[in-house]
């Protein structure tokens, strides 16, 4: 189990949950650090402490215009939870991942219209490259809880 820990910058582009416009998507870029996994008693399971920074861009959809949440904030965040793995170290399906991070954040739009949210992210992390699915929302604790959607891919070091 590695105890150093391992930095991403992870870039990629974000969408409105429940609004299938795709062509909406927006520029998301996020920096992450996972710490030093722990095994979880006897099991394949390890947890490891996961820290992640990032900026949503704000985009116009017309839509929302007259609405009190619009789509046009940028958002800053900030997020800290868990990362989970399964698996022996060897094992092919080691690289993938499950992370949950309690979440903070500037700016109020329809997919974060809280200042709090959750953020899950489920991936594969190789040893110089990453490539996740992101959802971030509020857990229907406020509403509208449209959440934001991201495809990204990252440089690990």
């Amino acid at each position: 189990m590695a105890a150093d820990p391992q930095f991403s910058i992870e870039g990629g582009v974000s969408f409105l949950g429940g609004y299938f416009a795709w062509n909406q998507g927006t520029p998301a870029v996020f920096g992450e650090t996972v710490f030093g996994e722990h095994a979880i008693g006897n099991s394949n399971f390890t947890w490891a402490p996961d820290i992640l920074g990032g900026w949503i861009d704000g985009r116009d959809i017309a839509n929302f215009h007259y609405d009190r949440y619009t789509t046009r904030d940028h958002i800053w965040l900030l997020a800290g939870g868990v990362r989970f793995h399964y698996g022996a170290a060897d094992a092919w399906y080691r690289p993938l991942f499950f992370s949950f991070q309690p979440t903070l954040h500037t700016g109020r739009t329809q997919g974060l219209s809280s200042s709090y949210e959750f953020t899950s992210t489920l991936g594969w992390q190789g040893r110089h490259w990453m490539f996740a699915l992101r959802h971030s929302s509020n857990a229907w604790l406020h509403m509208p809880n449209r959440g934001e959607n991201m495809l990204l891919a990252g440089i690990s070091f």
